[in-house]
C-alpha cells in the first residue's frame, strides 16, 4: 500500500533545513557563492514529498478511493528517496535488458587523495582513466582464458561513486566485469567461456600495471610531474572553481567551514565480524577489491 515517505522527519532533512540557510549565508559573507546546481539541489530536496510543495490526486476508477502523490525532486545527489528510486531502476535495467545470464565479477577499484581530487574538478581525465582500467582488465581476462583480443571480446558496466562512507569525495569505480570471454563458435554463434579464480598475485600484478599505464598517460598529458622518488599533481591540473576548496577539504575528511574549519571529522567506528578497517594505500595509486 502506497504511503508518503515523509522526509521531514528524518534527520537529514532536518539538518538541511536548519542549516543551510546558515551555510549560504557563511559563504556570502566571504563573498563567495555555491554553484547554481548546488543550490537547486539542496533546495529542490527540501521540496521533495511536500504536499504543499505540488501533488497529484490520483484516483481509483473501481472503488474511487484517492491519494495524494507528492511531487519528487528527481535529483541525482543525495535525496534517499530519488536516489533509491533511480538505484532500483538502474539495476532492473541492467538485470533485464543488458546483462547476459552468465557469471560475472565486480571490481572495486579506489584511488589515493591527489588523483580523486584531479577527477572530481576534470571529469574526461577520470574516463580517460577509466578506459586504462578497462583495457587493462580486459586484456587481462582474455589472457587468462587462452585467446587474444582479435578471437575474444568480454565486457564491463561501471558505476562511478564519488563519495565514501563518510560522505567525503572519494571518487572510484565500482565496474561489473563478465568473469569471462564470449568466443564466436561454428555456428556463427558465441559461446561463454569462464576464467578460473583470480588469484592475489594476479591483483597485484593488475594494480601494478593500472599504475604504471595511468601514470605514463597522466604525465604525458601533463597533469602530473615528479622525479625518480615520486610523483605530484601539476600546478595547474586542478580546474579552480567555486567548489575546488570544498572538495580539498572534504577528500581529506576535514571540516570546510565555521569555527572547527580544517579539523578532522568526528566519526565513528565498529569492530567485529565482518567489520573492516579503511586505510589509503600509499604503496600504489591503485587499490583493487574484486568480490
Amino acid at each position: 500500500m502506497y504511503g508518503r515517505h515523509q522526509p521531514e522527519f528524518t534527520l537529514l532533512y532536518k539538518l538541511i533545513e536548519q542549516h543551510y540557510p546558515d551555510f549560504v549565508a557563511h559563504l556570502a559573507e566571504q563573498d563567495r557563492t555555491l554553484p547554481k546546481y548546488v543550490q537547486n539541489e539542496f533546495e529542490e530536496y527540501l521540496k521533495c514529498g511536500i504536499l504543499s510543495h505540488g501533488f497529484l490526486r490520483v484516483r481509483c476508477e473501481c472503488c474511487h478511493h484517492e491519494r495524494y502523490v507528492a511531487f519528487s525532486c528527481k535529483r541525482r545527489g543525495f535525496c534517499p528517496s530519488c536516489c533509491a528510486k533511480r538505484m532500483t531502476e538502474s539495476a532492473a535495467l541492467l538485470v533485464d535488458t543488458v546483462l547476459p545470464r552468465q557469471p560475472m565479477r565486480q571490481w572495486v577499484l579506489s584511488v589515493p587523495y591527489p588523483l580523486r581530487l584531479l577527477f572530481a574538478s576534470q571529469p574526461l581525465v577520470m574516463g580517460e582513466a577509466l578506459r586504462i582500467v578497462y583495457r587493462t582488465i580486459e586484456s587481462h581476462l582474455i589472457k587468462k582464458a587462452g585467446y587474444t583480443r582479435t578471437t575474444a571480446r568480454t565486457g564491463a558496466v561501471t558505476l562511478i561513486q564519488r563519495f565514501g562512507s563518510s560522505l567525503n569525495l572519494n571518487v572510484h569505480f565500482h565496474v561489473l566485469f563478465l568473469d569471462g570471454v564470449f568466443i564466436d563458435d561454428e555456428n556463427n554463434g558465441q559461446q561463454f567461456k569462464a576464467v578460473t579464480l583470480h588469484q592475489t598475485s594476479e591483483i597485484v600484478e593488475l594494480a601494478h600495471k593500472i599504475s604504471v599505464r595511468l601514470a605514463g598517460y597522466l604525465e604525458r598529458a601533463g597533469l602530473i610531474e615528479g622525479d625518480v622518488e615520486s610523483q605530484y599533481l601539476a600546478e595547474d591540473a586542478l580546474n579552480a572553481g567555486e567548489m575546488s576548496d570544498h572538495q580539498g577539504y572534504s577528500v581529506h575528511y576535514r571540516i570546510c567551514v565555521g569555527p572547527q574549519k580544517g579539523r578532522k571529522v568526528f566519526t565513528v567506528e565498529t569492530c567485529g565480524i565482518g567489520a573492516s578497517t579503511q586505510s589509503e594505500p600509499y604503496s600504489l595509486p591503485w587499490r583493487i577489491r574484486t568480490e
